[in-house]
């Protein structure tokens, strides 16, 4: 996490110097008077859409908790529409761009994915479940596997109530298995 920080100043400075050369060159194309206002116009939009967003991720966590159902998709959903509204606030044509593209349901759906992928490597395994709810486990029939051979060409089964036997794994048996990601 820490050599990651190490980029951010770097990052900000080149998504600085490519928002002033995307705006000379709209500001060359439409006018720097249209440029300016299209700048403006777009800040005033995500200005909007955060207070929005911001109020339908505390409705959709609020709910999820109320029903008893894991609130990780709803604050993902939210972190990720708050996220495209405050690029979209920003001023900047590109840093827009991207805000709104955030705001695209498709493209919601797969940023989400990727945050929550990156929130259930960064905490435990029990955290992610309370977050996220239960992730389905791919189960191979068989021996257990020494690490990093490939699993038994044997077709997978999603339940783990059997063993290799047939029967229920007793106390302490471990069950060979991969997470499944959901689509």
């Amino acid at each position: 996490m820490r050599r990651a920080l190490r980029f951010v100043p770097l990052a900000l400075l080149v998504s600085a110097a490519v928002e002033i050369a995307v705006f000379v060159v709209v500001g060359r194309a439409l006018g720097f008077g249209a440029a300016t206002l299209l700048v403006f116009a777009a800040s005033m939009l995500g200005l909007v859409l955060l207070r929005r967003e911001g109020v339908r991720a505390w409705r959709g966590f609020r709910e999820a908790a109320q029903s008893g159902r894991p609130p990780g998709r709803q604050v993902t959903d939210g972190l990720v529409g708050l996220l495209g509204a405050l690029l979209l606030a920003t001023p900047g044509l590109v840093s827009g761009l991207v805000g709104v593209l955030l705001l695209v349901p498709p493209v919601r759906r797969l940023a989400r994915g990727g945050v929550q992928r990156a929130a259930e490597r960064r905490v435990s395994s029990m955290t992610a479940g309370d977050l996220f709810g239960p992730r389905r486990v791919r189960v191979y029939r068989g021996g257990p596997q020494q690490p990093g051979q490939a699993p038994p060409p044997q077709a997978p089964t999603t339940s783990p109530l059997t063993s290799a036997t047939g029967t229920r794994p007793a106390e302490g048996e471990a069950i060979e298995g991969e997470i499944v990601e959901p689509r």
